[in-house]
């Protein structure tokens, strides 16, 4: 597919201001704000969920629980008293029984937004499960951010799917692969993908129906319309640490959760990942902060580009210009 002349968003300050995140209302309680569940762990990896979860929160979700392996469900209870977490069988290959379903298919009608992936390890086995969980989160509405190994679920169909059929889902949802990752989903070579991300996140995403946050220093977004942003400078080498992407993952499933269309919540996600990691460095250095730090830093970057939306609507309504400095906003 040829980019060259595709129009390309921006995705700095002023566009965050001119596309304002769903706001609670004052007097509402955390129904309102969004229920998100977040599906993934094991025994090897319980702190992605961790890591994951609590961007949820940070991102503004009100309610928050999650599904992880019966063997590390109370350790992860421990660490996220705000959760409710449900412990499911797992097999062998630390992945999670179908059996699983008995507990999750329930929560369909209750949850906003669910994500899939983070800290899970056998990939066809958490493809199973996403196939089996599509149909009950397609029927309930409910917006969908596929992580890590989650994203199989292309790779990995049923016995009985269509010989010949390709992957597609019926909602869209929310993809997040670094090139590597997207390497291995399409065939492609990763060098190319580092290169030239535009054209294949575009075809992905129309392909699949799905918005493709394809994550790198310059980070591209695609939507099944043929819609294509970017995001350049996205924070900075600190950000490329273990646990970073679970903290995006989360964010994304926090923003869904409280009503963001899949595009918004994966370009205001990637924006307030990126702007976390510099004022990490800004104030810890370049390198040497940690993953469990970036969700801090997301409720401030939250208030602070909501005052710059609001500036911004009150200077149009007087139909007068902005302050510079408010426009930008460190972005």
């Amino acid at each position: 597919m040829d980019s060259t002349n595709h129009t390309v968003h921006d995705v700095d300050a002023d566009y965050l201001a001119a596309w304002p995140l769903p706001q609670p209302q004052a007097e509402g309680d955390k129904e309102l704000r969004g229920h998100v569940l977040v599906l993934g762990g094991s025994r090897e990896m319980p702190g992605a969920i961790i890591l994951a979860a609590t961007a949820a929160l940070r991102a503004g979700a009100g309610k928050l629980t999650i599904a992880t392996g019966a063997s590390v469900a109370q350790l992860v209870a421990l660490a996220m008293p705000e959760a409710r977490v449900i412990g499911l069988l797992e097999n062998d290959t630390d992945g999670f029984h179908l059996d699983a379903l008995g507990s999750l298919d329930p929560l369909a009608d209750k949850v906003d937004a669910v994500l899939v992936g983070p800290g899970m390890r056998d990939a066809p086995c958490t493809a199973r499960l996403v196939h089996a969980l599509l149909p009950r989160l397609d029927a309930a509405g409910v917006g969908l951010v596929l992580d890590a190994c989650a994203m199989d679920v292309m790779l990995h169909m049923p016995h009985d799917w269509p010989e010949g059929k390709p992957m597609r889902f019926e909602r869209p949802v929310v993809m997040t692969p670094h090139c590597g990752e997207m390497a291995h989903l399409t065939g492609l070579e990763k060098e190319c993908l580092v290169g030239a991300p535009d054209a294949p996140a575009l075809q992905a995403a129309r392909e699949w129906n799905a918005v493709i946050a394809l994550k790198g220093a310059r980070t591209v977004i695609a939507a099944p319309d043929g819609t294509l942003w970017q995001h350049e400078g996205a924070g900075n080498i600190g950000l490329a640490i273990s646990g970073s992407g679970d903290v995006l993952a989360g964010i994304i499933a926090g923003l869904l959760a409280r009503g963001a269309a899949p595009e918004q919540a994966a370009c205001w996600g990637v924006a307030l990942h990126a702007r976390a990691g510099d004022r990490l460095a800004q104030r810890l250095g370049t390198l040497g902060y940690l993953a469990r730090e970036i969700s801090m830093e997301v409720p401030a970057l939250l208030e602070q580009l909501a005052h710059t939306d609001h500036i911004k609507r009150s200077a149009d309504d007087r139909n007068i210009r902005t302050v510079p400095g408010d426009e930008q906003l460190g972005a």
